[in-house]
């Protein structure tokens, strides 16, 4: 039998028998106790704990089991790992691996509440973090250190878009020291847009929350780890107390089945939108990975098959707080809010100094605002609509 392609695997992937018993989805099990029958059942239970089998209902239920079964597979991996948020599968996959007196090299457009944990919370623990260029390939050799225990991607970067070149940060990486783990945060691809492992990388990681659920209703955080680390990476997070509740993986089990056609309309509308946005005068640039504007395009078109709804774009002028105020409060359809994935349009907007606090490595100077859009799932002439009557607020006559 021929390969099976992406749409047809999110629509089968974890679907087994033992998972649905006759049903067409994987059923909802929710426990805290497994009740064993015999001393004899209650060893065998221990003895397979990590095989996704019941054990204790931290370990996962068969809704776990089956959403854990898909996600290996869709990435390509050895064993998922779940956690009640994004920001928590970042920071404990970090924690599975690294310890005091360890050093830590992090993109430098990495999600905020990434720096925030290495910063804030690592430091505690005397584990030191050093910021990258995301542009920086295999010069990246360059900043690992004999401590070095985990190199952390993120691709495209948060708000400003960069696309990373894995493939020369990897080979880099394994160079110099093939023991690093590296980290990516995977968010923006949903983990199928690119195959993070395929690429040398170990654990990929993403909010669930995201494209996965795709209804903004949910929160989830997602690990999928190679044959080195899964085992460490598992029994790290077990015994830091991270799990997820069954109906909410349930709804990420339900979510992949649409995964696919989501994206592509998430895809076909934000290029539009973004190719719209390059033909107005107000527009300095736009960072679409799928588009030449974007730093990192050339990354792109070579290592991902395909792309979604978010991006930014940049204005030619810094808004006074009082156009920023009068664009960003009177859109119809694009709605501030922090998140995205959903089925929903969002828009949040930056100041020159703000990209500045949250880009840890040194850029061209930004002297427009910056605006990060999610194209939703409305109607795109719509959102166009709503977009030019946003300019028409700004304008200077």
């Amino acid at each position: 039998m021929a390969e099976k392609k992406l749409e047809t695997s999110l629509v089968n992937a974890g679907r087994s028998q033992k998972f649905t018993q006759g049903a067409v989805n994987p059923i909802i099990q929710r426990t805290s106790s497994v009740i064993f029958d015999s001393v004899a059942a209650k060893r065998q239970a221990t003895q397979n704990r990590a095989k996704g089998e019941l054990f204790y209902g931290r370990r996962g239920t068969q809704t776990h089991f089956s959403f854990q079964a898909a996600m290996t597979e869709l990435e390509g991996g050895a064993g998922c790992m779940l956690y009640p948020s994004g920001a928590a599968a970042v920071s404990h996959a970090i924690l599975a691996f690294a310890a005091a007196g360890d050093h830590i090299l992090l993109t430098g457009s990495a999600y905020d509440p990434t720096q925030g944990f290495c910063d804030k919370i690592l430091s505690r623990m005397n584990m030191t973090t050093d910021y990258f260029d995301p542009m920086i390939g295999e010069e990246i050799a360059d900043l690992i250190k004999p401590n070095t225990k985990v190199v952390f991607l993120e691709s495209p970067g948060s708000i400003t878009m960069e696309v990373q070149d894995i493939p020369a940060i990897v080979r880099a990486v394994r160079r110099v020291n093939p023991d690093i783990v590296i980290m990516i945060d995977n968010t923006w691809s949903a983990g199928v847009l690119f195959k993070a492992l395929e690429f040398g990388i170990d654990i990929s990681i993403q909010s669930g929350t995201k494209y996965i659920i795709g209804h903004s209703d949910a929160m989830l955080g997602i690990a999928v780890a190679n044959e080195r680390c899964c085992v460490q990476l598992r029994e790290s997070s077990y015994l830091m107390g991270q799990m997820a509740d069954a109906d909410t993986v349930y709804m990420a089990s339900r979510g992949l089945r649409t995964l696919a056609i989501r994206l592509k309309q998430h895809e076909k509308s934000g290029i539009e939108i973004a190719r719209w946005l390059q033909q107005r005068a107000e527009v300095a640039a736009v960072y679409h990975p799928a588009l030449p504007s974007c730093p990192g395009h050339k990354n792109f078109i070579r290592d991902f098959s395909g792309s979604n709804g978010l991006f930014s774009f940049q204005l030619k002028e810094k808004l006074t707080p009082q156009q920023f105020t009068d664009y960003l409060d009177n859109f119809h359809h694009f709605k501030m809010a922090f998140s995205w994935g959903g089925f929903e349009s969002l828009i949040l907007g930056y100041q020159p100094e703000e990209i500045k606090m949250i880009r840890q490595y040194g850029t061209p100077q930004r002297t427009g605002t910056l605006f990060r859009l999610h194209v939703g799932l409305e109607n795109v002439q719509d959102l166009i609509d709503d977009l030019a009557e946003g300019f028409s607020r700004i304008s200077v006559d």
